[in-house]
């Protein structure tokens, strides 16, 4: 562990006040022949508030997750924009702390504990992972202890759902124990939203372990337990002593710790080179200009939204990027891009685009004869498209209603 000022636990027992369990009987820790130690390597931690097993491990510089190294891209600006945190340029590397629990329930509340506890940070080029294992309730205050000493130094937290619920647990936990909380004011990156900005159109899930076998290439080990099976582990061996089965659970919340920091490396460089070729799907590139749009960076979503309408897309998906694309041209007073991209996908087969040109020849140009051709051949386009029958009834009749409104205009006229 890197060396650190003293941490509150210890200025207040230099102070002679009563820290943590101090006046309580020693944690009756389970008796059983297989202990914690006996099952993951490690050994026990001294601080003021008494004991805490902690295990380590050290990835070399060059470690791939994967396919994806560990770290953080150095340019950070539209990562910066997406947070909306100033402060997140301007940050050193070993100043981000990556951390994930294992805890008695999935609910959270005041009754909700954490057990296991995985940081991970960089030291160097290489990253260095501690794993704090609770092994009695009342070992609480040291397993609190020790993680105020890993934080204290640290100025971002990096967690994956950890807004809504790792941060949230571990301050209430602070609280309970009347300690402040070492992370309080740190920059907090959660991870998920962003997976969900990005993924959500093209995965079925944006759960962690999801991400990491079909983004990052790193499919998880037979060893490792579902997180929801965790809590019940833990209170098995509250019962037995027997640490074995929680093997798999701090081999899961290593891993958790270890993907983040890969996850993250992937989306910065997504986020700040958003037009390379190593992205491969061009649902990703329409998400990532969505976001682009969102940010403002109209000039960069343009470009984005174009480069995904030459990849192979779901016709519903073409033409949700079709739409954004043209509304966005047309906000950027280029309408003139907004027809010739519609006039290139209709030719390419896609019915969306060939509405909007009937939108476009009967509301702009007043051409009600050429709207009419243009409707008609969305409507024979739909009828041989693979869309789900709801979708493209819905479309179907939306094109009925507007022939026949076209019919009644030409008959006006």
């Amino acid at each position: 562990m890197p060396s650190v000022k003293p941490s509150l636990f210890e200025k207040l027992k230099a102070l002679g006040v009563m820290v943590g369990t101090a006046s309580l009987p020693p944690p009756q820790v389970p008796a059983g022949r297989y202990g914690i130690e006996s099952v993951v390597a490690g050994d026990f931690m001294e601080t003021p508030a008494g004991r805490v097993f902690v295990s380590e491990q050290v990835f070399a510089p060059g470690y791939l997750h994967g396919r994806i190294p560990l770290g953080i891209p150095p340019e950070r600006g539209t990562l910066t924009a997406w947070l909306g945190d100033p402060r997140l340029p301007d940050l050193p590397l070993e100043s981000f702390a990556f951390l994930d629990t294992e805890t008695s329930g999935l609910a959270g509340g005041t009754g909700t504990y954490a057990f296991l506890v995985g940081i991970g940070f960089f030291r160097g080029d290489a990253f260095h992972l501690s794993l704090f294992f609770m092994r009695d309730p009342a070992e609480e205050p040291a397993l609190l202890a020790a993680i105020e000493r890993c934080l204290a130094p640290m100025q971002a937290l990096v967690t994956f759902n950890g807004k809504a619920f790792d941060a949230p647990l571990l301050a209430t936990r602070y609280r309970l124990h009347q300690v402040p909380v070492p992370f309080e004011g740190c920059l907090h990156l959660d991870l998920l939203p962003l997976a969900r900005r990005l993924w959500r159109d093209r995965l079925p899930s944006r759960a962690l372990k999801y991400l990491e076998e079909n983004i990052l290439d790193a499919p998880r080990t037979s060893e490792e337990v579902p997180g929801y099976e965790i809590p019940y582990l833990y209170f098995d061996y509250l019962r037995s002593g027997d640490a074995r089965p929680l093997g798999g659970a701090s081999s899961t919340n290593a891993m958790d710790v270890v993907a983040m920091a890969a996850l993250l490396n992937h989306i910065g460089r997504m986020l700040s080179d958003p037009l390379h070729d190593s992205i491969e799907h061009g649902l990703d590139r329409v998400a990532l200009a969505k976001l682009f749009e969102d940010l403002g960076c109209w000039g960069e979503a343009a470009r984005l939204y174009e480069r995904g309408l030459e990849e192979r897309l779901p016709e519903a998906d073409f033409a949700q990027a079709v739409r954004r694309l043209s509304t966005l041209q047309r906000r950027r007073g280029d309408l003139e891009a907004a027809v010739r991209l519609w006039t290139t996908a209709a030719g390419d087969g896609h019915a969306y685009a060939c509405v909007e040109l009937a939108k476009h020849c009967e509301h702009r140009l007043r051409d009600i004869p050429q709207a009419i051709q243009w409707a008609d051949r969305a409507e024979s386009l739909l009828r041989d498209t693979d869309l789900p029958a709801y979708a493209r009834d819905h479309w179907l009749a939306e094109i009925g209603r507007r022939r026949a409104r076209l019919a009644g205009k030409r008959k006006s006229e």
